[in-house]
C-alpha cells in the first residue's frame, strides 16, 4: 500500500490549551487510526523527532491516518510542562479527537517519554486496540517511570528498543517485559542506542512487521 501524501496542520482543544498537531491522512478504507507521542519536552522532544517521524511513516504506509501532536508547552501548544501528569490528559485529548474524526479502532505509539505517559492514557481506553512502545525509558536523567498498569493491559503490545539504549539497559527492559501481560512482543535492535541512530530503518521494519502480523493481519 502506498503512503498517502496529504498532511494537515491544525490545532485541537487540549486540557491546558490548544494542542498543535499534524495529521498524515489515511486511505478511505483505513482499518484503524493512530497517534504517535513524542519524547521528553524538556530535552528537545517534539512531534518532529526522527523516531516519531519514522514511526508515523511505518504506520501511514498501511493507509492508517496518523496524528502527531506537541505536548503542552511545546512548539505552538498551549500550557506548560507538567512533569508527565497533565501530559497523560494531552494523550487522552488526541484519542478523543481521533475517535470523533474517524470512529475507528486506535493504535497508540509512543517514543521514550511519550511511551511512558501515553501508556497511562491508552491502556485503560477501550478505543485503543494495540500499543507500540519505542525506546521505553526505565530511568533517565534522574527520572523513574512506573509501568505497573501493563501487568493487566491485555491488548497487543510491541516493545522496540536498542540493545545499547542508555535509558533502558536491555537487562532491565527484559525484566519489565517479563512482567507485562500477554499478548506482547519485544524486539531489541542490535547496536542501536535510545534514539535508534543509524538504525531507524530497522525500527521502522519491526513496526511494519508487527502491524501486518498482529494489528491488521491480512490487510
Amino acid at each position: 500500500m502506498t503512503t498517502p501524501s496529504t498532511i494537515r496542520s491544525f490545532f485541537l482543544d487540549g486540557p491546558a490549551g490548544r494542542l498543535e498537531v499534524l495529521l498524515n491522512e489515511g486511505a478511505p478504507s483505513a482499518p484503524c487510526s493512530a497517534v504517535v507521542a513524542h519524547p521528553h519536552p524538556l530535552y528537545g522532544g517534539t512531534m518532529h523527532n526522527k523516531v516519531v517521524f519514522h514511526a508515523m511513516k511505518a504506520l501511514n504506509s498501511f493507509g492508517i491516518p496518523v496524528l502527531r501532536f506537541n505536548f503542552r508547552g511545546v512548539g505552538a501548544s498551549g500550557g506548560e510542562h507538567d512533569n508527565g501528569r497533565g501530559e497523560v490528559d494531552d494523550v487522552r485529548a488526541s484519542l478523543d479527537w481521533l475517535h470523533s474524526e474517524f470512529n475507528l479502532p486506535i493504535l497508540f505509539c509512543g517514543f521514550s517519554f511519550g511511551a511512558a505517559v501515553g501508556a497511562h492514557a491508552a491502556c485503560p481506553d477501550d478505543r485503543v486496540q494495540a500499543l507500540a512502545f519505542l525506546g521505553t525509558p526505565i530511568s533517565a536523567e534522574g527520572r523513574s517511570y512506573s509501568y505497573d498498569l501493563l501487568r493487566e493491559c491485555r491488548k497487543p503490545k510491541l516493545f522496540v528498543s536498542g540493545e545499547r539504549d542508555q535509558y533502558a539497559p536491555a537487562a532491565m527492559l527484559r525484566e519489565l517485559f517479563a512482567s507485562v501481560a500477554e499478548p506482547k512482543r519485544a524486539v531489541f535492535v542490535p547496536e542501536a542506542d535510545h534514539f535508534f541512530a543509524g538504525h531507524l530503518d530497522e525500527m521502522r521494519a519491526v513496526i511494519r512487521q508487527w502491524v501486518s502480523e498482529v494489528v491488521i493481519p491480512g490487510v
